[in-house]
């Protein structure tokens, strides 16, 4: 089992979220604990990382194996998750 990481930015990004985008997004996230490299997530090509889609929102984080831990770095809106 991996340990989930909330970091700084991924959590005022979640405290800014409306209640059925967060209720859908935690249920995902949760999901990592089991398997960090779901189906349907992608590994980002101009950075480290997974992007994970839920919805029109984009989770983004990264996974340290030697350590079980998944660190969410940015949940951003789609149009917003890349710049």
């Amino acid at each position: 089992m991996y340990e989930i990481f909330v970091l700084p930015t991924a959590q005022r990004d979640l405290d800014k979220l409306e209640g059925s985008a967060f209720a859908r997004i935690i249920k995902k996230v949760r999901g990592l604990t089991g398997e960090p490299r779901p189906a349907g997530c992608l590994k980002l090509t101009g950075e480290e990382g997974y992007r994970l889609r839920v919805g029109d929102h984009r989770v983004l984080y990264r996974i340290d194996d030697q350590s079980k831990r998944v660190y969410l770095y940015r949940i951003k809106h789609r149009k917003d998750a890349y710049s």
